[in-house]
């Protein structure tokens, strides 16, 4: 079995293979990424998005069977390949379309050491179906798959960025659609105008 080839870029793990799957008609591939943000921190979430995310997680876990969606479980996360536990944490399974990005996905919540971040980025950049996201692709495919328009994408973006109370108020109403209904009934009027 050939080894995985990683290299650091901003703290994070780069994967360098990628393997595609056919999921509803469109060729797609397995993403995963570190979620939260990188550093010693209590808690870090690594998600999984794409048709082979249940298989990771149970090769991850060891379980024969996908747990029941949307629940959260205490699991022990090792390595596929070793064995070696990497750590002990919770798991949350979201079967497609009832997920942020409306494909299978997993979230794994670890403890937030660089040492046990790594590891488990590994075990997953290890498996052949699945290979490191891009920065912004689990809100590419969520707008790709219709869970979020664009207003609510740039709401998104505006509140992870968000410094002030203002900021953060106004990226949350953006994100609730608020503004999107707002250019939709723009729309209607100018359409029955123009009729």
């Amino acid at each position: 079995m050939q080894k995985s080839e990683f290299y650091f870029l901003n703290g994070g793990v780069k994967y360098s293979r990628t393997k595609k799957w056919r999921h509803r008609g469109v060729v797609r591939d397995t993403i995963f990424a570190l979620s939260s943000g990188y550093g010693k921190c209590g808690v870090s979430v690594i998600r999984t998005s794409g048709p082979a995310s249940g298989e990771a997680l149970k090769l991850l876990t060891g379980w024969p069977e996908l747990p029941t969606p949307r629940k959260v479980i205490l699991a022990p996360i090792s390595c596929p390949n070793s064995g070696e536990l990497l750590d002990r944490g919770l798991v949350v399974w979201f079967s497609g379309p009832r997920s942020f990005t409306g494909e299978d996905c997993c979230e794994y919540h670890v403890h937030g050491g660089p040492a046990v971040v790594r590891g488990v980025l590994h075990a997953l950049g290890d498996q052949h179906m699945l290979r490191q996201a891009e920065p912004g692709e689990f809100t590419k495919r969520a707008f790709q798959n219709g869970k979020l328009d664009l207003t609510e994408v740039e709401g998104l973006g505006d509140l992870i960025h968000a410094d002030t109370e203002l900021q953060r108020r106004q990226a949350l109403r953006q994100m609730s659609g608020e503004l999107g209904n707002v250019y939709q009934q723009w729309s209607h009027r100018l359409v029955t105008v123009k009729g």
